[in-house]
């Protein structure tokens, strides 16, 4: 099946993000077990840190990039420190997942997403299903009685410009897509938003060389009716801002 264009051109926005705190600067020795890495510090301290990316953190997770942490105070928590960004030449790209949904929620309580707009209720984290949960549930619209679901998605893969999803194969995000079909078919908005942390991309589309399946599956969702949107942020050592919408390419 040849790509097509979902949404046709990039398109600059009014910045709107999250503030990060992320002071502690280092390079990346090595990411392992999937939830840990080891840094090494500016004054040369090696350090365990949280990986809050379940993927595979392909072309991120560079040994000897450098990286910034966040740091909490929270006794209950085994490792101090959250690994927040991983520089990849000129840009940071933001490795941690669950700032995705902040970020997200900024943008529709700004209405950067202008098809997404006007609702007055914004819950978060609700179960749309039985067993499937999803990111936002947005309700009481002046105009479209209907309730609108939301499921978004951090990307930090990328090739040639075009960011890709997911970087590894996800039987959890495929779930979600087929959630948002349902709830389509059954008469609600469904939309997919993707976040792609990293400022060097001017699309998004299905990584088809690593997981067909979802990319087939998200084909499907477009088709019936889910709609699909992309936002570019740049990543900071203080902050992680949408500037863009990109286009999405099917």
């Amino acid at each position: 099946m040849g790509a097509r264009e979902h949404r046709r051109a990039t398109q600059s926005l009014k910045p709107v993000g999250v503030r990060v705190d992320a002071r502690v600067s280092g390079r990346l020795l090595r990411r392992y077990k999937r939830f840990l890495a080891d840094i090494e510090t500016e004054a040369g301290e090696k350090l365990t840190v949280h990986c809050p990316d379940p993927g595979s953190m392909q072309g991120c997770a560079v040994p000897g990039a450098p990286v910034r942490c966040s740091t909490s105070d929270n006794p209950k928590r085994k490792l101090r420190h959250t690994l927040e960004m991983i520089r990849s030449g000129p840009i940071w790209i933001g490795v941690n997942t669950g700032r995705a949904n902040h970020v997200v929620a900024r943008t529709l309580e700004a209405g950067t997403l202008r098809e997404l707009s006007g609702y007055r209720n914004h819950e978060r984290e609700v179960v749309a299903v039985p067993g499937s949960r999803l990111d936002f549930r947005l309700t009481d619209h002046p105009e479209d009685p209907r309730v609108a679901w939301i499921e978004v998605k951090s990307v930090t893969f990328a090739d040639r410009g075009t960011a890709l999803f997911p970087d590894s194969v996800t039987l959890r995000g495929r779930k979600h897509v087929e959630t948002l079909m349902r709830l389509r078919r059954g008469g609600a908005r469904a939309a997919l938003v993707y976040l792609v942390q990293r400022a060097d991309c001017t699309r998004v589309a299905p990584a088809d060389g690593i997981d067909p399946e979802y990319a087939d599956t998200l084909r499907r969702a477009a088709k019936s009716g889910v709609e699909i949107f992309a936002l570019g942020a740049r990543v900071t050592g203080r902050a992680i801002r949408v500037e863009r919408r990109l286009s999405v390419v099917l």
